[in-house]
């Protein structure tokens, strides 16, 4: 596993995933866009340190010498807060944006595609999207489809026998009917977070990927899902020492405590 990431951060941050832009309606899209503009605003104004941990585009593809034309607003926002704060922004892309060639470092993005440890005042934070990791010592393996889906040679062919508006279109069909299941269990983050806790110097996991927002507390540490900002506007905020679910209100412009409104399925921990 690699090493932490030296030094010490800001004590103000806030982790998103699964915004999904470009997947919906073009009113939705203009919404979930407004939102999510007006809360790196925010981060910006109040020196918030932000992580993106997965599926902010769906579907993105870059092909060699392009890249989709979607979320050009998005990524010029991110690309003047990496400007103002003098950092890039961790982008962990996940199984709805993973197909990249360079450009997103271009835009002030420091990109990982798998997982990335950090220290927050010194506290160890393990941070990945959700959908699985490669490395069979984390015991988190993809399903075989995201598997095949990541595979260079899959990529290769792909983008070899369809163009790039050709394919982007196909995988954002595909990408439409897989989100749309109706169930969604959290028991399978669950559990791997409370066995990969206590077996590791680790705290918190934070993620996304199933879209139930949750705070998940077990015997070695406590797993924090951010949750689905394309219908939930939930992130995890971390400030005076602590880790907090909660909504950002871009009316208001501000963060309050998220309070889930229907059930799921309860996990064992």
């Amino acid at each position: 596993m690699p090493a932490i990431e030296p030094g010490s951060m800001p004590d103000h941050h806030i982790f998103l995933s699964d915004v999904h832009y470009g997947a919906f309606s073009e009113e939705s899209n203009r919404q979930i866009e407004a939102d999510l503009l007006s809360l790196v605003d925010f981060c910006m104004d109040n020196r918030i340190r932000l992580h993106i941990l997965g599926d902010l585009f769906d579907y993105w593809m870059e092909y060699p010498g392009y890249h989709p034309d979607t979320g050009y607003r998005i990524i010029e926002k991110f690309r003047k807060y990496a400007d103002q704060s003098g950092r890039p922004v961790l982008y962990i892309t996940g199984n709805h944006d993973n197909w990249t060639r360079g450009y997103f470092e271009t835009a002030g993005f420091d990109v990982e595609s798998e997982y990335r440890r950090i220290r927050i005042e010194g506290t160890p934070v393990f941070l990945h999207h959700g959908d699985g990791l490669k490395d069979p010592r984390l015991n988190l393996p993809r399903p075989m489809i995201n598997r095949i889906l990541r595979h260079p040679l899959f990529i290769k062919i792909y983008q070899w026998m369809l163009p790039p508006t050709c394919g982007l279109s196909l995988m954002r069909h595909f990408s439409g009917f897989s989100r749309a299941r109706p169930v969604h269990d959290p028991e399978r983050l669950n559990s791997w977070a409370e066995e990969f806790l206590s077996k590791n110097s680790i705290d918190f996991v934070i993620c996304g990927h199933d879209h139930i927002p949750r705070v998940e507390s077990c015997p070695s540490g406590t797993l924090l899902n951010s949750g689905p900002f394309f219908s939930h506007r939930t992130v995890i905020r971390y400030t005076k020492g602590s880790f907090e679910l909660v909504v950002w209100d871009s009316e208001q412009r501000q963060l309050t405590p998220y309070k889930r409104l229907t059930p799921y399925k309860r996990s064992k921990i």
